[in-house]
């Protein structure tokens, strides 16, 4: 069964109290000079919990050379490799061989060690088409994998899509309106294990096919069985209300199943309550759900009123950590120009947050 978003818990934001993180500094220091770094995510274990390897963590993140305009980041992103040990970050390059992914670029996933920390799985969005002329907004999920020596991945296995967009339950047309946060989702997988039944799944932003809304965003499924993955329903959907639920993930704290997704104060619907750019939550009894809204809303986190845009895609990990990158952290508006989004995107990871998780309630630690 599906659980809803709605305009109920939606509205409900602007009567609570809002959880604000702290500002943080207007120029971040950057961990790569010359490229711009967002989106990222640790190698884990099958468990969830964040990997050890030679002697600190592996993290993937989505970077591209430093543009004129950042939001120019997107059509050409690809994935990171950086080793962070006693808080310092060492590069290891592109993690995938040029060609390797069926995209004309590598958006948002998820990754997985074994227990030997030998052998590497990647789950990741390839976004556009290999070869194409002009930036195009196909979205598919891919899972591949590699023989890990240490901190270098080698010989990696050609892509596998995961599943397709059918059409049906999840739409196919990405376009959208064809802007940033208009566009719709097939994107950001995420691999989890359910601790009852060992079940395997992906979760993923999605978009509902049928709505009559442009604001039809959901959280999408695949099951792993015998014969491979297979599209479930949305584990949670926000027709009518936001287009992007985007880079859902679950965690279980103290037997009880936690999915986060982040969204963007511009993208819940025009007619409806909206809520700021911020890290978003439902709390469930197992995977199957019903779904609650934490805090009654569902608003776990927000950026500060007065830095609304300083940071964006948080990652909640087993721990209660919860990671993010530095957006536009110095501005208390959208950036007027070019030019002065330049100025002020981050383009690095913002400081480490942490959840108190209390059943039903969430708060900053």
């Amino acid at each position: 069964m599906t659980s809803h978003w709605t305009a109920a818990a939606v509205a409900g934001i602007a009567r609570a109290p809002r959880p604000e993180a702290p500002v943080i500094a207007a120029s971040p220091p950057r961990i790569l000079p010359g490229f711009d770094l967002w989106d990222y995510w640790p190698v884990c274990d099958a468990d969830g919990r964040v990997a050890t390897v030679a002697g600190g963590q592996l993290h993937m993140l989505l970077g591209a050379p430093v543009l004129p305009d950042p939001d120019s980041r997107h059509a050409v992103a690809r994935i990171r490799l950086m080793h962070l040990a006693g808080g310092r970050w060492r590069d290891l390059g592109w993690l995938l061989p040029d060609d390797l992914a069926p995209g004309s670029r590598e958006w948002a996933g998820s990754a997985v060690v074994d227990a030997d920390r030998r052998r590497l799985t990647l789950y990741f969005t390839a976004a556009g088409q290999r070869g194409e002329t002009m930036v195009g907004f196909d979205q598919r999920l891919f899972e591949t994998s590699a023989d890990l020596d240490g901190l270098a991945p080698m010989n990696w296995r050609v892509p596998q899509e995961i599943v397709a967009a059918d059409g049906i339950v999840y739409a196919r047309e990405m376009a959208g309106g064809g802007t940033i946060g208009t566009i719709k989702a097939f994107r950001d997988p995420r691999w989890f294990r359910d601790p009852v039944d060992c079940a395997e799944y992906v979760l993923f932003a999605g978009s509902l096919a049928q709505s009559a809304s442009a604001w039809n965003g959901a959280i999408g499924v695949a099951r792993r069985g015998a014969t491979g993955w297979a599209l479930a329903p949305p584990l949670i959907a926000a027709d009518g209300i936001n287009n992007e639920l985007e880079r859902p993930h679950v965690i279980v704290h103290d037997r009880r199943y936690y999915c986060f997704w982040s969204t963007q104060a511009r993208v819940f619907a025009d007619d409806g309550p909206g809520g700021p750019t911020g890290l978003y939550g439902m709390v469930a009894d197992g995977f199957a759900g019903p779904w609650r809204p934490l805090n009654g809303t569902g608003l776990v986190l927000a950026n500060p009123a007065a830095r609304p845009l300083q940071a964006y895609s948080w990652l909640v990990l087993d721990d209660l950590s919860v990671l993010s990158f530095a957006d536009l952290p110095g501005l208390d508006r959208a950036p007027a120009d070019v030019a002065t989004a330049r100025r002020h995107f981050g383009g690095t990871p913002a400081p480490v947050l942490r959840l108190r998780l209390d059943g039903d309630r969430s708060s900053l630690a």
